[in-house]
């Protein structure tokens, strides 16, 4: 038996596959995060788990809410400034109003080295945790190992810039470890204690973790390195949106996974998600691989509210779990896209969320009306409103994970899911005129089930700055950093099952790069050409008569997973699919529409619009004019 475990802003998704079937279980999320952990398998589990996968948010928490380590930073003497200097550029250049974040490390615990004999012990007193960042170390890390032998007696943990980010560019080098460090108590002990408790109850001798990258590693390694599980639980939902897309034939997808609390989307291609190699969170870069995922702040427990001109927004500040959408009856008295959809008839007005979680239409009333008094409105114009707006900065993200990055959406499909991801997906592919949307089976848990098909993986990378009179150098860079990185994945249990490696690329002189496929044996030529092909398609333009720079050699190595795509059971229907009917609020007035449950609903069965296709942990909405088709695998096929 294997069990995943994703932890959301507003409730903890389970999926048990027990060697037959896939069993699911959602509940709420809780403040330790290990309490929904345990109570949820509770409930699903009856005996012992061979393995436990978790994707966990207390990473993304504690630096969102600034619980971190007080950190020493260690670097070399004139470089202690660097996280606070940052770069030049400007994300929010007209903005009057916007704040540079404030550096993890205090300037006061901040030490500039020159040699060991400056070093004082006493400077850490009060620190929990220490990160060191010498400027050169990417290339000789001799000096900066030594110094983490020297500091290894002060009994704290430390983050050494060449084991969490060994490459060059010295404010990402040090932003990354500085990151690693401040998070690294805090995610430890939460890590440890979930695994101490796991084994107290006899569950399963190990937890695995979600990497960014969307493979797993051990909870040993994601306490050592902390900032590489940051996207841990949305790493989760892309691994299985790329399967799905798999197993449909589909090569461009764009996973769309709408929560309580946000929205993540990731564009797939042939299979593999777009990964980023550095990414700001909360406006402190990490250079670390993750999937390529943009968030915004728009969920089901969006607020509405009037800015100061009157309009209507929606989010990002969100309701929560506690006290949650006016519609749980739990203290919430403010509108939330929830409500919205609770009052349009899209959800169900006696539903039990999660099979617990009971809704209350007369308070979803209440709050759009105290909202809709002072917009001016009635109560269904203020419901259709928000959820207009919500889909448009919802739409906005789809655009750059897409048409801002030289790819056109109108290729690819939507694969929804998340509770209220269904809700919204054919309105989103249609504004942007998509090929078609998918809402895979169990879309309420489908990233805890991503979490049963991610691989063990580890990720390596070298700064190597070389040219094409260098080019020798370039294939044994490559192979010995591919070596590197199966190696560990041997030595921590798991068979290679796939290697890959990649050069991030520039032209001379430029300041970024773009990260290329190679494999020795290639050649500079093949480099070459595949850069220019990439350069044109994400920025318009090549050149390619200019010398190309091969900076960085990455590699990735992962074993197979626990489950496949592939090996999941067919869709089996239980029970009667049809419903009682409701009316449904829709633009142009009310409508009847037919309401389907959606265990039920067995291959082939095709459903038109306006429609509502129930099920335990998620909603789906197919409106006028559309229509949905049952897949074989149990995934409804939207299309217009």
């Amino acid at each position: 038996m294997i069990l995943g475990v994703d932890v959301g802003g507003t409730f903890t998704d389970l999926t048990l596959w027990d060697g037959h079937a896939i069993t699911s279980a959602k509940v709420p999320t809780t403040p330790d995060q290990s309490d929904a952990v345990l109570s949820g398998a509770s409930e699903l589990v009856a005996g012992r788990l061979e393995r436990l996968f978790h994707g966990t948010t207390a990473a993304t928490n504690a630096l969102l809410e600034r619980t971190g380590a007080r950190t020493a930073l260690v670097t070399t003497a004139g470089f202690s400034d660097v996280i606070e200097i940052g770069r030049q550029d400007r994300p929010s250049l007209y903005d009057p109003f916007a704040d540079r974040v404030v550096p993890l490390v205090d300037r006061a615990d901040r030490i500039g080295f020159t040699s060991f004999d400056e070093l004082d012990r006493d400077r850490f007193d009060g620190c929990e945790a220490i990160a060191v960042c010498l400027l050169s170390s990417y290339a000789d890390p001799s000096v900066e190992r030594a110094l983490g032998d020297w500091l290894d007696g002060l009994g704290r943990p430390i983050s050494l810039s060449v084991d969490v980010a060994p490459e060059f560019r010295e404010y990402e080098r040090t932003s990354t470890t500085v990151l690693n460090a401040y998070l690294t108590p805090v995610v430890a002990a939460y890590l440890i204690n979930l695994v101490t408790r796991v084994r107290a109850a006899g569950l399963a001798p190990d937890v695995g973790v979600m990497r960014s990258s969307g493979g797993l590693i051990s909870a040993t390694e994601g306490a050592r390195l902390p900032a590489s599980i940051l996207l841990s639980g949305p790493a989760g939902g892309v691994v299985a949106a790329a399967g799905l897309g798999r197993l449909h034939g589909i090569d461009r997808v764009i996973s769309f996974d709408m929560g309580g609390t946000s929205t993540d989307v990731c564009r797939i291609e042939g299979g593999r998600p777009d990964v980023s190699y550095e990414r700001p969170v909360d406006g402190y870069p990490c250079r670390l691989p993750g999937v390529a995922i943009h968030t915004v702040g728009a969920g089901g427990g969006s607020l509405g509210w009037l800015d100061s001109g009157g309009s209507l927004r929606v989010g990002p500040a969100s309701a929560g779990s506690v006290p949650g959408p006016a519609c749980y009856a739990q203290g919430g008295e403010r509108a939330t896209v929830t409500d919205a959809n609770v009052a349009l008839g899209r959800i169900a007005p006696q539903a039990a969320l999660g099979g617990r979680l009971r809704i209350d239409r007369m308070r979803a009333d209440r709050a759009l009306e105290r909202l809709a008094a002072q917009a001016g409105l009635d109560r269904a114009e203020t419901a259709l409103g928000m959820v207009d707006v919500i889909e448009e900065v919802m739409a906005g993200a789809i655009r750059t994970v897409s048409i801002e990055q030289g790819v056109d959406p109108r290729e690819a499909s939507l694969v929804a899911f998340g509770g209220a991801g269904g809700l919204h997906a054919a309105a989103l592919a249609r504004r942007l005129d998509m090929a078609g949307v998918l809402v895979p089976a169990r879309a309420g848990v489908f990233s805890a089930l991503g979490l049963l098909l991610s691989p063990p993986r580890v990720d390596t990378a070298r700064s190597v700055l070389l040219t094409r009179s260098e080019d020798d150098h370039l294939d044994h860079a490559v192979r010995e950093v591919g070596d590197d990185a199966a190696g560990r994945l041997r030595a921590s249990g798991s068979a290679v099952e796939r290697r890959a490696t990649f050069v991030d690329v520039r032209y001379f002189g430029q300041s970024h790069e773009l990260t290329v496929p190679y494999t020795v044996g290639d050649g500079w030529e093949s480099l070459s050409d595949r850069f220019h092909r990439y350069h044109a398609e994400r920025n318009g333009f090549a050149r390619p008569g200019d010398p190309i720079e091969a900076v960085t050699v990455r590699a990735e190595a992962s074993a197979a997973p626990a489950l496949t795509s592939e090996a999941l059971p067919p869709w089996r229907p239980l029970g009667e699919p049809e419903r009682p009917g409701r009316e449904l609020r829709v633009p142009d007035g009310t409508v009847q529409g037919r309401v389907f449950w959606r265990e039920g609903l067995v291959p082939g069965f095709e459903i038109c619009g306006p429609a509502v296709i129930e099920e335990r942990e998620a909603t789906t909405y197919v409106g006028p004019d559309e229509r949905a088709r049952v897949h074989d695998c149990g995934a409804l096929e939207i299309s217009w």
